[in-house]
């Protein structure tokens, strides 16, 4: 019996944080499909299945969800995804280069499961997502999909 693998779904404007984030997660060995939204109402297009992922079939095993995005910030996005009972037990990870309390104390009300603070030093960034993403992908056990 195979075990399938879901999808990490990684939600950031900067392009050089996403390859970060690709880089670590695949030096860790994860064999988890990376998805990546650009934007916030791009993550919703993929959660909802619209537009480019209307053959989507399955939801991420977890959401890398920055906060300053254009287009709709990540924590519209996580506003979105716990107000309907499809996402409610979707793990999402703030992963943002924000310090503000405003950022953290609304994350956390909103029902983020983490808020990891993006580390300015390259190594720290990629040791960060590389623990995030063992945990998260591979030991962390979710609720069934169909709850």
């Amino acid at each position: 019996m195979s075990i399938e693998l879901r999808r990490i779904l990684v939600v950031d404007d900067s392009e050089k944080d996403v390859e970060l984030t690709i880089a670590a997660l695949s030096e860790n060995n994860l064999a988890n499909e990376v998805i990546v939204a650009e934007d916030g109402v791009e993550a919703l297009d993929y959660l909802y299945r619209r537009k480019k992922f209307v053959n989507e079939k399955s939801y991420p095993a977890v959401i890398l969800l920055d906060i300053k995005m254009p287009k709709m910030d990540g924590i519209e996005v996580l506003r979105h995804i716990r107000s309907d009972p499809k996402f409610k037990f979707i793990p999402v990870i703030m992963v943002t280069s924000s310090r503000e309390e405003k950022d953290l104390v609304e994350s956390y009300k909103l029902g983020a499961n983490s808020y990891v603070v993006k580390p300015v030093d390259i190594i720290q960034f990629i040791d960060a997502l590389k623990v995030l993403g063992q945990y998260w992908a591979i030991i962390n056990e979710p609720p069934p999909v169909n709850i």
